[in-house]
C-alpha cells in the first residue's frame, strides 16, 4: 500500500477522505493480525521500526495500545510528553515534524485543543518525512472509529445496509469533551448506507460541515442521515446505540457556562429502560472511559448487550494495521 493511503489520517479524516476499498484493506489487515496474535503467530512486520508518540492530552487506552500494538509488531513506540519536553517551551510544529520525522519511522500525535488541534497535526505532518498519524484532534479520532466500525462488523457482518446507528449526546459532570467521537461516527457509518441518528440536545450540536457531509454521505451510500433532539426517541428501534458526552463547543468556549447548560440535561443517561427501547438485539457502545451513574448506569454498561470491551480491544487490531500497512 503506497504511503498515500495515509494521507487522510495525517491531514484531514480517514473517515473523510479514505476511499472505502482503502478502509475496507485496513479492516481485513486487522482482522488478519486480531487472528495471528489469537493463534500466538509472529507479525513483527515493523522490526527496528520506531513510532514517536506525542501527547497533549493523557490517555489511557490510546497510549496503551499504540505501545502494545509496535511491539507485537516488533517495533518500539517512543512516548513524549509535550508538558516535560521543550514543546511547552518553544519547539514549533514544524521542528516537530522536521526533527522526529528523521528520528523515527512515523509520529503520532494527540492534540484536541479546540479550534488549533487538527490544525497543529496538518502542520507537523507538512514538515515529516514520515507518515503522522492522528490519535484524536478536535475535529476527528479516527482510530477510534475504525475499532468501531469493526466491531460493530463482528457482530452484525459486513454489509450494514438498513442498521440504525444512534449517535447520541449523553450528560457528564466531566470536562467539555470534544467534538471528535460523535463527528467521525457520523461521517464513517454513512458512507456504508446505515441509518444515522444524531440525537443531542439544540445547545450540542457539531460542526455544521460535519452533519452536511454526513447527510451527502447517506445520499451517496442510500442510507438515511437525521438529527433528533429528543433522548428517547433516538433509542426507538435502534440497532446500536452510542451514547457519550461531548460539549457544547458551537455554543459557547466557556467552560462554566458549558457546565451550566449541560446540567439542563442530566436525565439524559442510558438505563435499562432506554436500551429497552432499542431493537431486542441491539448493543450499546462507548468509547471510554464512560462517567458510571451519570452518562449510563452500571446495569448497561456491564450488561450482556455492552460490547465496549470487544471496542477497546479493537482499537490495538485496527492501529496495528494502519502502522502495518504505512510504515514499512
Amino acid at each position: 500500500m503506497s504511503g498515500a493511503f495515509l494521507c487522510g489520517s495525517i491531514l484531514a479524516a480517514i473517515e473523510l477522505e479514505w476511499t472505502r476499498d482503502e478502509i475496507d484493506t485496513l479492516l481485513d489487515v486487522a482482522w488478519d493480525l486480531k487472528r495471528k496474535r489469537a493463534v500466538g503467530e509472529s507479525h513483527a512486520y515493523l522490526r527496528d521500526k520506531v513510532l514517536g508518540l506525542l501527547f497533549f492530552f493523557t490517555s489511557t487506552r490510546t497510549r496503551a495500545s499504540f505501545e502494545a500494538g509496535m511491539a507485537q509488531l516488533g517495533g518500539h513506540a517512543m512516548f513524549i510528553d509535550s508538558e516535560t519536553t521543550q514543546i511547552s517551551h518553544g519547539d514549533t510544529a514544524k521542528e516537530i515534524g522536521e526533527i522526529i520525522g528523521r528520528y523515527t519511522d512515523g509520529i503520532a500525535i494527540r492534540q484536541c485543543d479546540w479550534g488549533f488541534g487538527n490544525r497543529y497535526i496538518r502542520e507537523v505532518a507538512e514538515a515529516s518525512r514520515v507518515p503522522v498519524l492522528n490519535m484524536q484532534c478536535d475535529v476527528y479520532h479516527p482510530f477510534q472509529i475504525l475499532a468501531d466500525m469493526m466491531t460493530i462488523q463482528e457482530r452484525f457482518g459486513r454489509d450494514l445496509r438498513g442498521k440504525t446507528i444512534n449517535v447520541s449526546y449523553a450528560y457528564a459532570s466531566s470536562y467539555q469533551k470534544p467534538l471528535s467521537v460523535p463527528q467521525s461516527l457520523i461521517l464513517l457509518m454513512t458512507r456504508y448506507g446505515m441509518n444515522v441518528r444524531l440525537t443531542h440536545p439544540p445547545e450540542f450540536g457539531l460542526m455544521p460541515e460535519i452533519d452536511e457531509q454526513a447527510r451527502e454521505n447517506a445520499r451517496q451510500s442510500r442510507g438515511s442521515f437525521e438529527v433528533l433532539h429528543d433522548f428517547d426517541e433516538g433509542f426507538k428501534g435502534a440497532d446500536i446505540v452510542y451514547p457519550k458526552s461531548w460539549g457544547c463547543w458551537m455554543t459557547t468556549e466557556d467552560k462554566e457556562e458549558s457546565a451550566t447548560i449541560g446540567r439542563q440535561y442530566t436525565d439524559w443517561i442510558t438505563d435499562g429502560r432506554r436500551m429497552a427501547l432499542a431493537n431486542p438485539d441491539a448493543v450499546y457502545m462507548h468509547c471510554l472511559p464512560a462517567d458510571r451513574n451519570i452518562e449510563v448506569t452500571d446495569e448497561v454498561i456491564d450488561g450482556p448487550q455492552s460490547i465496549v470491551y470487544d471496542e477497546a480491544e479493537n482499537r490495538l487490531h485496527v492501529q496495528k494495521a494502519a502502522m502495518a500497512l504505512t510504515m514499512r
